[in-house]
């Protein structure tokens, strides 16, 4: 039972774990994410952070251990199904469709929402309640103002905003995201991080950001992965104080 005044837990695993041959990319990962709370995994290079998500979305299979979205268990579902579940995900390269509009974008995310989403031959424009929901996820994502704008020729910031516009479009409770900073200047990144802020105010965020600044800034919680296992997780603070977190990652020369 959940104490007095604790957030909604959203998701968890129970001893994760994804192989590879003789290789644990994820390796009995136990991480839970509650509503209102935005929890960032790093680690360096290899440790198992995309894959990690991979799992989560249903990108990739299991090897063992379980995934829970709420009370209900996920474990192995299709990436489709997991995703009318109420989770959202973007990548690590920017997954959106350059010729198309910002606006034709996140009605396109909004659309496979539709029970009769494979009818080809009604005009999109007629769907109201997809266009109501596709504008209002990119007002969410801060692109009021862009949405006629064929993605092509947005900043790579705004194209980031767009790939997030189209998984709020899908209305999810669960925000999985994968590196949403990279490859951003100083500017970008703020726009990011207050986005994330404000997003987090209705959502559960999992975020793997290679950025320590904006993680510090803007992360409830923080778990560091090394070598597809759990070094540690806990508050900013707990992490930043913990000598093995200093020595395996935050003391490195090259994070990512």
């Amino acid at each position: 039972m959940a104490e007095p005044g604790a957030r909604e837990s959203v998701l968890s695993t129970e001893a994760l774990s994804r192989r590879f041959g003789g290789l644990a990319a994820v390796d009995r990962v136990s991480i839970e994410c509650r509503m209102g709370e935005v929890h960032a995994v790093i680690g360096p290079n290899g440790a198992g952070k995309t894959t990690l998500i991979n799992l989560l979305s249903g990108d990739l299979a299991p090897s063992g251990g379980r995934v829970f979205l709420r009370d209900r268990e996920i474990t192995g579902l299709r990436p489709d199904q997991i995703s009318r579940l109420g989770v959202g995900r973007s990548y690590q390269k920017t997954n959106v469709f350059l010729p198309f509009t910002a606006f034709e974008n996140a009605r396109l995310a909004a659309q496979s929402r539709l029970p009769t989403s494979m009818r080809f031959l009604r005009s999109a424009r007629t769907y109201r309640e997809v266009n109501e929901a596709a504008e209002r996820a990119l007002a969410q994502a801060g692109l009021r103002g862009r949405e006629g704008v064929p993605v092509a020729a947005l900043s790579h910031g705004e194209q980031r905003q767009v790939e997030i516009a189209m998984t709020l479009a899908t209305g999810p409770s669960l925000l999985l995201l994968d590196e949403p900073l990279a490859g951003m200047g100083a500017e970008e990144s703020a726009r990011i991080v207050e986005l994330l802020r404000k997003l987090v105010t209705d959502h559960a965020i999992l975020l793997v950001e290679h950025d320590m600044d904006a993680v510090f800034a803007v992360a409830s919680v923080l778990t560091v992965m090394v070598n597809g296992t759990v070094l540690a997780s806990g508050t900013p603070a707990a992490i930043r104080g913990n000598a093995e977190v200093q020595q395996a990652y935050l003391g490195a020369e090259e994070p990512h």
